[in-house]
């Protein structure tokens, strides 16, 4: 079936020398919350702090991940890479967290590895429902979802896409699941008689699971950018500017 290490088309771009005993701090503000995890790896647990925040993200980012950072006793001079949700989602949300994790990784001199939110659902998805193929969906308004298949091994089929809801579910086959808050907006358009479970309903991406495919990713020393599939609702006004003479 069928993200910004960038991972916008390549969610899996996993480099399996990279050890996993790594400093790594994960941000997500894509949706509705707004997440940190700092993880510093062997026997410590990781310190996550997250609220639904719905919106004012860049009011909390920062004392959220100066709390993960303290909790963990990590310095952000001692981190080896930084994760980050880069879409879809939220115009703002994503802004937020793109650059807060693109000023610190230039300030701490380490890689930032970018990840699109439907690849963290599919592995969500997955780690509950084992090595499936999944199409990770996500409500988009307007009658619209946000699409993204997986194969059963976890590797993208196609890129995130902005479409109608039948036109992804005329995609779904037998043996397939569903995850994600458009799911139930897939669901309905499904072949008659196609039973397709649905894995999970989320919308804000697991931050864990963000974490944990940042620390596999293959660090491309490309600045993560949003990923944008529909243009902003709220445009400049245009009609006070003086004309050029």
């Amino acid at each position: 079936m069928a993200g910004n290490v960038n991972i916008a088309s390549s969610t899996r771009a996993f480099d399996r020398a990279i050890p996993l005993i790594m400093k790594l701090l994960a941000i997500d503000t894509a949706l509705e919350a707004c997440s940190v995890v700092a993880m510093v790896g062997g026997d410590q647990e990781p310190v996550i702090v997250s609220e639904v925040v719905g919106r004012g993200h860049a009011e909390r980012v920062f004392g959220m991940i100066e709390s993960a950072m303290e909790e963990a006793g990590l310095a952000f001079a001692e981190l080896d890479r930084i994760g980050v949700t880069i879409g879809p989602g939220s115009f703002t949300g994503l802004r937020v967290g793109i650059a807060a994790a693109r000023g610190l990784a230039l300030v701490v001199g380490c890689p930032v590895i970018g990840v699109g939110t439907l690849a963290v659902h599919a592995e969500t998805a997955r780690g509950l429902a084992g090595a499936v193929p999944v199409l990770a969906v996500l409500d988009a308004r307007r009658e619209e979802v946000y699409g993204q298949y997986f194969s059963a091994a976890g590797d993208p089929i196609g890129e995130p896409q902005l479409g109608p809801a039948e036109y992804f579910a005329s995609k779904v086959e037998s043996g397939d699941v569903l995850a994600g808050a458009g799911a139930d907006i897939i669901a309905p358009h499904l072949t008659p008689g196609l039973a397709v479970p649905i894995v999970h309903r989320r919308s804000a991406p697991d931050i864990l699971t963000l974490a944990n495919i940042s620390l596999r990713a293959a660090a491309s020393g490309l600045a993560p950018r949003p990923l944008y599939l529909r243009p902003p609702d709220a445009k400049p006004q245009t009609n006070w500017k003086v004309a050029r003479q």
